[in-house]
């Protein structure tokens, strides 16, 4: 499902303010065009979005899999080879290399903060 961001209707646009012109002063070839892109940009969101997910249900499992092994949630050398191996793809796919390494790094952190709250939550005794 994708979503059009581009501005329908002759009601002032939000450039309207700041002196943008008004979108019924764009050409309608550029609109097409701009929604065309703008729907490529919104399909490949939602693909970046499952691929997170998946890769969050595979890294659930390994935070199951190291708590219950009683390993620690974080593994620092995984962790910078797997951000150097991603700068180094980020770099031969054109894509600022920071910011891929930014990008990880996030997502890692994420990833640790689950691995603790398993490690914490298999610890823990259950009473009833």
């Amino acid at each position: 499902m994708t979503t059009s961001n581009t501005p329908t209707g002759d009601a002032p646009g939000p450039g309207a303010a700041t002196g943008a012109p008004e979108p019924a002063a764009v050409d309608p070839a550029v609109r097409e065009e701009l929604a065309r892109l703008r729907d490529s940009i919104d399909n490949i969101d939602a693909a970046v979005v499952h691929m997170l997910a998946e890769r969050f249900k595979a890294t659930q499992q390994v935070g199951h899999l190291k708590a219950r092994h009683h390993l620690p949630p974080a593994d620092p050398a995984r962790e910078s080879r797997q951000i150097e191996r991603l700068r180094t793809l980020a770099e031969n796919a054109k894509l600022d290399p920071a910011f891929a390494e930014k990008f990880l790094t996030f997502i890692i952190a994420e990833v640790i903060r689950h691995h603790e709250r398993i490690a914490e939550d298999t610890a823990a005794p259950t009473g009833g």
